[in-house]
């Protein structure tokens, strides 16, 4: 956090002079571990053995917060007997379905609900990453299950959390993750002792959590955590994940993503969603409590937004005319897609993939088979000149006068030359203003969508077709000012909050919205945003000035809420769980919730509330049930459903490994999104034979002096100049046994690509005993390319394309490789190289490491 989000990182110094305690888990010493308390070096890829061995701490010690526990989560609930845990199936879940790679979910249900709940059919949920979509608004999950108060039967989420985390010993802890059973039991006694009635913990997690090939279980195992020792929707508490850029929040809000529409709503799936009714349902799912109960409000409000007077009633507000998903469109499988000429043009707007995506060669080569290539940015990027000076130039593989694709660079403006709002880490939208006019030709995104989209309009409408309908019929009326034309951006803003269709009148909260098609609004958790026609973004009231909450100061969604699930923070009876920690709680005097937040509750529900029997959606949530948006209420430990790779979190290793699983026969995910491409190869793991030819591990993250590919930073000569060129950091050790020399060059080698960087010799990357032998990790940094002030080779050349299942993000925070002292071959050399380690590998062909791994060996323990 200090190294990547340093503005962030104050106010945790800030904690840290009032008393907190930090503590770094981390590959590599960072600015934060020199901050911290305690940092805590770990394998990269091992997180869920870590976190998992204090989920056993906690339950073996019995130091959750019970009281917290049995309301507020699924812990009570007993689970189907047909489930069978990965401790019976050495690594799988029951209802594997070996020729998908995938698992029917039908035998993780709840007790009673077996028919009523889950998936069959989760391959088709991987390939149109349907699992992110649960992470907002559930899964079909009945309001009323069976419950064990007493936490004895054998069946009980509790129970089957003891049984499956009760390997996850401080033996277990260090033989994967190389973590000292005494420095792990000191982070486990620090969290669990300041986690209680009068005290909370955070967990904080940057980007990178996610980007492995089993993601979003790391989250999982983190949220576990948090909900036994009742840290989740407490002041102080919670899981933060820090983003890469200032409004990547605001980016999966009104999303970039190709199967989300605003506001977590699925795309349409073209098999199972063929209208706005069925649609509407996999959101609401009828049988089931909760907000997501009113998804047909939120639908409606935005396909009115989209279409206007043409979207009514009589025809499902112009439902026909959402695009459908009939599978992967993320951006890995469209890279492909390139490469096998199956998409002809491409629009990249501040995405930099040549240098920023995995297997940066596979991203050049596909580019280079466009016939156009659209780039918006600040400065010519590597996505824009990889034709003419890309690595693949070099290497014979491109040829510049033969490149077929045609590149449209576009200028465009930067964040201080253009107003708008960001969304950042806590959901907090800040309204910016134009600090400066662009230079030249340079125009914000809203200008360039605004003028391309009345462009196409201008010239389709005189053939007035029925094809063009859902172009010609959206409601492109936004105001505009200046010499250029502008958008207005408050306009968006407004159309985003939703209104009034007869009145214009802007909404003040999401529950206004109907689903008659007499309101729109663009995303149904910014609604509020714009009440009373006030920018509540732009709002900018000193801390001295209001409450320590800060409610003034920009908005959050939603409804401005600055915790989310904050009914938590009150015990079942509505009084705070301890005076200090007093946050929102029921006054009985006025017969309503209040507090310090703006309440994640209905504001009159009182807590002695129990719905009559069959109440679904709002209705059915209890008094007691605080988390609003689940279908049974309840904060999940155990997931039933949505998570397509298992209803727990369990250790897998990474696509590449040193390392043989010592907690199953399953090596890897069973389930993550594989690519069988020639121009993908995956590096072999134990027990395949020529693991050894890539014996070391390495990871990359990010420094201060740059962000992400480094397009901004990198032509910054103040930034180029503190950190001028690409370099890698090993062990004194590793540099030793590799020959290496401080501040010397080093080659890294996978089946993908070489790198060189300059070597720099640290104690900041620390050996790890691994399983009783020394493991050694190099580190990275991915900010460089071929063009700006400083150039270098590009990290992200050197990993493969491999997927989590649930929301399709690669594994790129960890891979194996070898590495060579001196500088790297050139020109066709480099290829033969590569080719050389695929050939000892036994991955010339480019196929994959079988899905199951398992060699026989029942000795595993």
């Amino acid at each position: 956090m200090a190294e990547c989000h340093p503005v962030g990182f104050q106010w945790v110094m800030a904690a840290k002079e009032r008393g907190a305690r930090v503590i770094h888990v981390d590959p590599r010493f960072t600015r934060t571990s020199a901050m911290a308390d305690t940092h805590v070096p770990i394998r990269a890829g091992t997180d869920i053995a870590f976190l998992g061995g204090i989920v056993r701490y906690i339950l073996d010690n019995e130091l959750d917060f019970r009281e917290y526990v049995l309301a507020y989560t699924n812990a009570a609930t007993i689970v189907s007997e047909d489930y069978r845990d990965a401790d019976d199936l050495d690594g799988l879940f029951s209802g594997y379905q070996p020729e998908t790679a995938s698992y029917d979910q039908t035998t993780w249900q709840y007790h009673g609900q077996e028919r009523d709940g889950g998936s069959g059919d989760t391959a088709t949920q991987r390939e149109t990453g349907a699992g992110l979509e649960h992470e907002s608004h559930g899964v079909p999950v009945g309001g009323d299950t069976e419950r064990d108060e007493t936490l004895r039967h054998p069946r009980c989420v509790y129970q089957i959390l003891r049984r499956h985390y009760a390997r996850y010993t401080p033996e277990l802890v260090e033989r994967v993750c190389g973590v000292p059973r005494d420095l792990f039991e000191e982070v486990a006694r620090a969290w669990t002792a300041n986690s209680n009635r009068e005290r909370t913990t955070a967990l904080v997690y940057s980007v990178g959590w996610t980007q492995h090939s089993v993601g979003v279980q790391y989250i999982r195992t983190g949220a576990i955590i948090q909900l036994l020792l009742g840290n989740i929707g407490r002041p102080g508490g919670g899981v933060l994940a820090l983003r890469g850029h200032a409004s990547i929040q605001g980016s999966t809000d009104i999303p970039t993503l190709f199967n989300l529409l605003p506001g977590y709503l699925p795309m349409p799936q073209h098999t199972t969603h063929p209208t706005f009714d069925k649609w509407v349902d996999t959101m609401r799912h009828p049988q089931q409590r909760g907000f997501w109960g009113d998804a047909d409000r939120f639908a409606a409000s935005l396909l009115k937004a989209y279409w206007g007077e043409a979207a009514t009633p009589d025809n499902d507000f112009c439902y026909d005319y959402l695009p459908r998903i009939s599978g992967d469109h993320g951006t890995y499988q469209q890279v492909l897609d390139m490469i096998d000429g199956k998409i002809k043009g491409y629009f990249l707007l501040g995405q930099n993939p040549a240098v920023g995506s995995a297997n940066g060669r596979a991203q050049r080569l596909g580019m280079a088979n466009l016939d156009w290539l659209v780039v918006r940015d600040l400065f010519m990027i590597e996505s824009a000149t990889f034709w003419k000076e890309g690595p693949e130039v070099e290497t014979g593989e491109i040829v510049p006068e033969q490149c077929r694709t045609e590149v449209f660079f576009i200028p465009a403006a930067s964040h201080v030359e253009k107003e708008g709002t960001f969304t950042q880490t806590q959901r907090l939208l800040q309204w910016r203003e134009k600090a400066v006019e662009p230079p030249g030709d340079c125009r914000s995104e809203l200008w360039f969508f605004y003028h391309l989209g009345r462009i196409i309009r201008e010239k389709l409408a005189p053939a007035n077709r029925d094809r063009d309908r859902p172009l010609l019929d959206l409601n492109w009326n936004y105001p505009t000012h200046g010499p250029h034309a502008e958008p207005s951006a408050e306009a968006v803003l407004y159309e985003i909050n939703g209104y009034d269709v007869t009145t214009g009148r802007p909404l003040a909260s999401y529950t206004e919205m109907k689903a008659d098609g007499s309101t729109a609004g663009g995303c149904w958790i910014y609604s509020g945003v714009y009440a009373d026609g006030i920018n509540q973004a732009a709002r900018r009231k000193p801390g001295r000035e209001q409450s320590w909450v800060a409610p003034e100061w920009g908005w959050a969604w939603p409804a401005n809420r600055r915790t989310l699930y904050n009914r938590a923070s009150a015990d079942p009876e509505g009084r705070p769980w301890s005076e200090r920690k007093a946050y929102v709680w029921w006054d009985p005097a006025v017969g309503e919730w209040v507090g310090h937040d703006v309440p994640d509750f209905e504001k009159t529900k009182p807590p002695s509330y129990r719905p009559p029997p069959g109440a679904t959606g709002v209705a059915g949530i209890s008094g007691t049930d605080a988390f609003i948006m689940q279908g049974d209420g309840k904060g999940w430990l155990y997931a039933p459903a949505g998570t397509l790779d298992g209803p727990l979190p369990t250790h897998y290793e990474p696509a590449e490994s040193p390392v043989r699983n010592p907690l199953y026969g399953q090596q890897a995910n069973p389930t993550r999104k594989v690519y069988d491409r020639p121009e993908n190869p995956t590096n072999p793991s134990p027990p395949q034979p020529h693991w050894d030819v890539f014996p070391y591990v390495f990871t990359v993250s990010r420094l201060t002096e740059h962000h992400t590919a480094g397009g901004m930073s990198r032509n910054v000569k103040y930034l180029a100049e503190l950190q001028p060129e690409m370099f890698l950091e090993v062990s004194p050790e590793l540099a030793v046994e590799r020959g290496l020399t401080h501040l010397g060059w080093a080659h890294v080698i996978t089946t993908r690509a070489v790198v060189e960087a300059r070597v720099l010799v640290t104690g900041r990357v620390t050996p790890l005993r691994i399983d009783g032998r020394i493991v050694h990790q190099i580190w990275l940094p991915y900010h460089w390319g071929d063009q700006g002030l400083s150039r270098g080779d590009s990290a992200n050349d050197l990993f493969g394309i491999v997927l989590d299942p649930n929301v399709l993000i690669q594994e790129s925070k960890v891979g194996t490789c070898d590495l060579r002292t001196g500088r790297r071959p050139r020109g066709p050399a480099l290829r033969e190289l590569v080719d050389d380690y695929r050939r000892r590998s036994g991955t010339a062909n480019g196929q994959y490491p079988p899905m199951l791994t398992t060699d026989g060996d029942s000795g595993h323990d």
